[in-house]
C-alpha cells in the first residue's frame, strides 16, 4: 500500500480525472461567457489595464452556443476518464482518499471517505452518460441563436412572442449547461463516497441542481407546479435521511462515548464493523437505518415514496425526464448499495433484518408502477411509473443479497446484474425521452395523440421508439431482456442455494426453496403486464390514424443521439459489445464487493 500527503501525491489528478474534469468545466462555464473588454485603473495614475473579466463582451465568447459546447465535452471527457479504469487494468484500480488527507493504493485496513474503484466508475460512466444525452438534446429543445434581435415594435404577437422566446432561450444557456454540470459533479461524489455525511452532500448538491431543472423551462404551465412538489417531498427525505445519519452516528459511539462516533463505513471503527458486532438488533440503529432506507427509496421512487416522480417527470420537460429516469435513479441505487451491502450485509447463512421489507416493498413496487402505467393517456407520465417498475426489479435482486442463502459468487451476481441493468437503462429509457422531446418541440407529448401515425410521418423515430420499449418490456434478444435475465437468474440462484430440483418431485422442491423465489415469479408476470402498456406505444404509432401529417422537426442532435441510444440498445443484448458491458458490471460488484 502506498500513502503520501494527498496533494503532494502524483496520482491524486489522475485518480480523480473525471471529478477534475468537471471543476474545470464549471470554472470555464463561469469565466468564458463573462471575459470582455473591462479595464481597470492602476490606484493614483491614469493607466488603465486590461482585467478581461466584465465589460463589453468579446464577440467569440458572447456566443450563446459556447456553454452547451464547454457541457457537452466536459461530460464526454469525464465519461472517457471514467471508463479508462477497466481499460487500464489494476494499474489504478482502487484508490483512496482518507479523512486526514492521505492518497492510498489498495485502501486495506484503514478509514477513507472516498474510494475510486471499478464500481464508482461505472456508475460515474452512467452518470455522464445519461447527463450528455439530456444536455444533447436540450440544444434542440432550448435552441441558442448567435444573432437573435428583439422584436420589432410593429410585428405581430406571434412574432414578438417567437422572439422573446429566442432572447430567453439565449440568455439561459449558461445557467442550464452550469447546473448540468453541479449535479455531475454531486452525483459522482455519490458514487466516490464511504462516508454517510459526504455521501449525503453530494446527493443535496446533485438534488438542489435537479430541484431548478424540472422547473427550468418556466415558460410551461406544468413545469412549476411539478419542481414543487418534487422540491418538497425531495426536501422531507433529505431532512429524513440526515436525521437517520444523526442517530446512526450516536449509535456509533461505544457507551455514548462520541469521541468514538463515525458515519465512515469502513475502517476497523466504521459502520460496518459496528454492525457486524451486534449481537442483536438494537433500536437506535434500526430507525436510523430505516430513515436512510426513506431518503433513498424517494431516490430511487420506490413505493409509497414515489408519488413525486410522475408529476416531475410529466411537467418538466422530456430531456429532463430523461435524466431523472436514469442518472437520478442510478445515484439512488449507489447508496441503497453501499448501505445494503457494505454495512448492513447477511451474515452467511442468516438473513438481513431487512429483508422482509425489501421483498414486500419490490412486490408492490413492481405491480404497483405497471398497473398505474396500464391507466395513463400521457407518455410521460406512462414512462414514470415504468420507471417505478423497473425500481421494483431491482429492489427484489437486493432483497436476493439479504436472504443470507446466497453465496459470493451468487451475490456478485445478483450486484452484477443491478449494476448491468442500471448501465443499459440509460441506453433505452433516454432515446424513449428523446423521441418525446420531438414530439414536445412540435407542441405535445402529454397525450398519445402526439405520437399517433408516428411510423407514416416519420418511420426510423417510429422504429427506434418500437425497439426501446420492446427493450424496457425485456423481449430477446435486446439489452433489457439480458438485464432482467441477469436479475432472475440471480434470484433463482440465491433463492435455491439449499435445494435442487430431483427426482421428489417439484412439490417438494417448491417447498424447499427459499420464499424469495418468488420474487423471480413476480418480477416474470410483472413483465409480461407491461408488455401491454409497452406494446401500445407502437399500436397507436403504426396503426392509428394521426391528427396530423407534419413530420417531427429536424433537431439533428437529437436524431443522431437517438440512432446512438437505439444501436446501443441493440448490442448491448447480444454479442461482443454486451459481453464487455457484462465483464464491467462484474468487476464492479467484484470491487463493491471488497470494500
Amino acid at each position: 500500500m502506498i500513502e503520501s500527503p494527498l496533494l503532494s501525491h502524483p496520482l491524486l489528478v489522475e485518480s480523480l480525472r473525471p471529478e477534475v474534469t468537471l471543476i474545470v468545466g464549471i470554472l470555464l462555464l463561469i469565466i468564458v461567457p463573462n471575459l470582455g473588454k473591462a479595464t481597470a485603473r492602476i490606484p493614483m495614475t491614469q493607466i488603465r489595464i486590461p482585467v478581461l473579466l466584465g465589460g463589453e463582451r468579446f464577440r467569440a465568447t458572447s456566443d450563446p452556443l459556447i456553454p452547451g459546447v464547454i457541457s457537452m465535452f466536459t461530460l464526454l471527457l469525464a465519461m472517457a476518464s471514467s471508463l479508462m479504469t477497466f481499460v487500464e487494468g489494476t494499474a489504478l484500480s482502487t484508490v483512496c482518499i482518507s479523512a486526514n488527507g492521505a492518497l492510498q493504493q489498495g485502501c486495506t485496513g484503514s478509514d477513507y471517505i472516498l474510494r475510486a474503484d471499478a464500481f464508482s466508475r461505472m456508475f460515474t460512466s452512467i452518470f455522464s452518460f445519461a447527463l450528455l444525452v439530456g444536455t444533447a438534446a436540450m440544444i434542440n429543445r432550448m435552441p441558442a441563436k448567435v444573432d437573435a434581435r428583439a422584436p420589432h415594435p410593429d410585428s405581430s404577437d406571434s412574432m414578438r412572442a417567437r422572439a422573446i422566446r429566442t432572447l430567453l432561450n439565449n440568455r439561459r444557456q449558461g445557467d442550464f449547461h452550469l447546473l448540468i454540470l453541479f449535479v455531475a459533479l454531486g452525483m459522482n461524489i455519490v458514487a466516490l463516497s464511504t462516508h454517510l455525511f459526504l455521501l449525503f452532500i453530494g446527493l443535496e448538491l446533485a438534488s438542489l441542481a435537479i430541484y431548478v431543472l424540472v422547473a427550468f423551462m418556466k415558460e410551461e404551465t406544468t413545469s412549476g407546479e411539478a419542481a414543487t412538489k418534487y422540491f418538497l417531498t425531495g426536501s422531507v427525505a433529505s431532512a429524513v435521511t440526515l436525521y437517520g445519519m444523526s442517530l446512526l452516528y450516536i449509535w456509533s459511539g461505544s457507551a455514548f462515548d462520541y469521541a468514538s462516533a463515525t458515519l465512515n463505513l469502513t475502517g476497523p471503527q466504521g459502520l460496518a464493523a459496528t454492525w457486524a458486532a451486534m449481537d442483536t438488533l438494537e433500536p437506535l440503529a434500526a430507525i436510523g437505518f430505516g430513515m436512510l432506507l426513506v431518503g433513498f427509496g424517494f431516490k430511487v421512487s420506490a413505493v409509497p415514496f414515489h408519488f413525486a416522480a410522475p408529476d416531475a417527470y410529466s411537467g418538466t420537460s422530456s430531456p429532463m425526464a430523461s435524466i431523472l429516469a436514469t442518472a437520478s435513479k442510478a445515484m439512488g441505487f449507489v447508496a441503497l448499495l453501499r448501505i445494503l451491502v457494505v454495512m448492513a450485509g447477511p451474515e452467511a447463512g442468516s438473513p438481513a433484518f431487512w429483508l422482509p421489507l425489501f421483498g414486500l416493498l419490490s412486490v408492490i413496487t413492481m405491480t404497483w408502477g405497471n398497473l398505474a402505467a396500464l391507466s395513463t393517456e400521457n407518455p410521460k407520465r406512462m414512462l414514470a411509473y415504468s420507471s417505478v417498475a423497473h425500481a421494483g426489479y431491482l429492489l427484489a435482486a437486493l432483497a436476493a443479497i439479504g436472504s443470507g442463502m446466497a453465496d459470493e459468487s451468487t451475490n456478485q451476481l445478483l450486484i452484477t446484474a443491478v449494476v448491468f441493468h442500471l448501465l443499459v437503462l440509460a441506453f433505452f429509457k433516454s432515446g424513449a425521452f428523446l423521441v418525446l422531446t420531438m414530439t414536445e418541440i412540435k407542441g405535445d407529448s402529454s397525450s398519445m395523440e402526439s405520437l399517433h401515425g408516428l411510423g407514416r410521418r416519420d418511420p426510423i423515430i417510429a422504429v427506434a421508439m418500437f425497439v426501446f420499449m420492446l427493450a424496457l418490456a425485456g423481449v430477446p434478444p435486446l439489452s433489457g431482456f439480458l438485464s432482467k435475465f441477469l436479475v432472475i437468474d440471480g434470484i433463482i440462484s440465491a433463492s435455491t442455494a439449499s435445494g435442487s430440483m430431483t427426482a421428489a418431485g417439484a412439490i417438494d422442491w417448491l417447498q424447499s426453496v427459499h420464499w424469495v423465489f418468488w420474487l423471480a415469479v413476480s418480477m416474470a408476470l410483472n413483465s409480461a403486464l407491461s408488455l401491454f402498456y409497452y406494446l401500445r406505444i407502437g399500436q397507436v404509432m403504426f396503426f392509428e390514424k394521426a391528427k396530423s401529417i407534419l413530420p417531427l422537426p429536424d433537431a439533428p442532435m437529437i436524431r443522431i443521439t437517438v440512432i446512438l441510444c437505439l444501436i446501443l440498445t441493440i448490442i448491448s443484448g447480444l454479442g461482443p459489445f454486451s459481453q464487455t458491458l457484462v465483464d464491467m458490471a462484474t468487476m464492479a460488484a467484484q470491487h463493491l464487493l471488497k470494500v
